[in-house]
């Protein structure tokens, strides 16, 4: 006979201690993206010029200026935490969440919910107020998850050197091939730093440099933090979505 009450015990305990901020955020950000006019899924805001005009305001009411954000005013220093949740298209939307997914839950599940959550937070401000403050004179919105994310892939190079996790490269035709995540990840910061210096062809609203900022402060806060004794050696490990070997 089943012990049902056992069994539910454990599923209310998994559920409990699962990566509740990764998930969370990821619904916050899907919900937000739905319910916005740049979903184009909600008809209130009408079509064409209506759409469009509605896009930009949303853009300005809850995305980063850098030039209002250097005035120091307490809506603008809100900004960096709204625009977190604020995503430009869906395929920005899907990129960053796919990201968070794959390297959030166990990065999570080391420092703990609470850490995380924080950690999380102040690394996509502070990579936004970076962006802002080398770009000062900007009237271009900038929006989107990256900076914080690309914190966590800072922590989660260090935390888990050896884990390994399916990618798709563009010059391997995008074909999944599961390689070692510092592989994955070491690769993306260099993308991101040529880009960032220059070498990229993304305009002044790309914020590589947020992404460079986002990806170093999170490994050095993973370094500070735990030193060498955290880092999981385990040739095995697997990322979110990844299965065991």
């Amino acid at each position: 006979m089943i012990d049902w009450r056992g069994v539910t015990l454990r599923a209310v305990r998994g559920v409990m201690t699962g990566p509740t901020v990764t998930h969370g955020v990821i619904a916050i950000c899907c919900a937000v993206f739905l319910i916005s006019p740049v979903s184009g899924l909600n008809a209130s805001y009408g079509t064409g010029d209506a759409l469009l005009a509605a896009q930009a305001a949303y853009f300005e009411r809850w995305g980063v200026i850098p030039a209002e954000l250097m005035t120091g005013t307490s809506d603008a220093l809100l900004t960096p935490f709204t625009a977190l949740f604020v995503h430009g298209n869906w395929l920005h939307l899907l990129g960053n969440m796919l990201f968070l997914h794959v390297f959030g839950a166990m990065t999570e599940e080391r420092m703990g919910a609470i850490w995380f959550a924080v950690f999380y937070t102040a690394t996509g401000y502070l990579a936004l107020c970076a962006y802002a403050i080398t770009n000062a004179d900007s009237d271009q919105t900038l929006v989107g998850a990256s900076g914080a994310i690309s914190g966590v892939l800072g922590a989660f190079l260090f935390l888990f050197p050896k884990a390994r996790v399916t990618s798709l490269f563009p010059f391997l035709f995008f074909l999944p091939l599961r390689f070692p995540a510092w592989i994955v990840l070491v690769f993306w910061f260099a993308l991101q730093w040529l880009a960032a210096s220059g070498a990229g062809t993304g305009g002044p609203g790309v914020a590589y440099l947020a992404h460079v900022v986002g990806f170093g402060t999170g490994f050095c806060y993973a370094w500070v933090r735990y030193g060498r004794r955290a880092r999981v050696k385990t040739q095995t490990t697997a990322a979110e979505g990844d299965s065991q070997p």
